[in-house]
């Protein structure tokens, strides 16, 4: 049996709640996935944050995701969560984030924000919105950034496009609704892996 590759994935939580939060990420976690990021629009999503650092972050990185307020930043930090991911590209949160040593990864669309992401210190580059921007997008892209410019396709990443966002020169994958759905069980989670394992031919 051919184990899948899940370890350039991130998980994203939008809508999971505290009581959940830890099942949910502990089957992701077994299933290879080492990032995991709750939007801050999520119920309590502080709370989920700190449920699940405390619970496994020897085993994965936590953080939250829609960060729109440098404020937030520091909320995040004192949760748990090491990562802090944006859907814009908002210099005060980027600079936020550094200063308090976490990473940055805020959303860019165009080669304009990714170098003005760049430019405030930003991590790496969240692509987004990825079914818009596209694999020849990224790859477009890619070739312009600085060498070694870490970008992550976020937004319509599926089981069958997985390959062709990796073959453009995706750093790392983003995925939402693919991967979990507000009011998804254990169960729910499990059979959505089992699509992308499929998908790169593991059973």
């Amino acid at each position: 049996m051919t184990k899948p590759d899940f370890s350039d994935m991130i998980a994203i939580l939008r809508g999971v709640t505290p009581d959940s939060v830890v099942s949910i990420c502990e089957v992701l976690v077994e299933a290879g996935i080492g990032t995991i990021e709750v939007p801050l629009n999520s119920p309590e999503a502080f709370r989920s944050i700190e449920a699940a650092a405390r619970a496994l972050g020897d085993r994965a990185t936590f953080g939250a995701g829609t960060v729109l307020r440098a404020e937030d930043v520091d909320r995040v930090r004192d949760a748990g969560g090491k990562i802090i991911v944006s859907p814009n590209t908002d210099v005060s949160v980027i600079a936020r984030t550094i200063a308090l040593g976490l990473r940055s990864f805020p959303g860019v669309m165009t080669p304009t924000d990714g170098f003005k992401a760049l430019a405030a210190g930003a991590d790496a580059l969240k692509l987004f919105p990825g079914e818009i921007i596209g694999p020849a997008g990224l790859k477009a892209m890619k070739a312009v950034f600085p060498a070694g410019t870490q970008l992550y396709a976020v937004g319509g990443v599926q089981p069958e496009n997985v390959e062709k966002w990796r073959a453009a020169g995706a750093s790392g994958l983003g995925i939402g609704s693919a991967l979990f759905k507000a009011g998804d069980t254990v169960r729910d989670t499990e059979w959505r892996l089992a699509a992308f394992a499929k998908a790169q031919g593991a059973v």
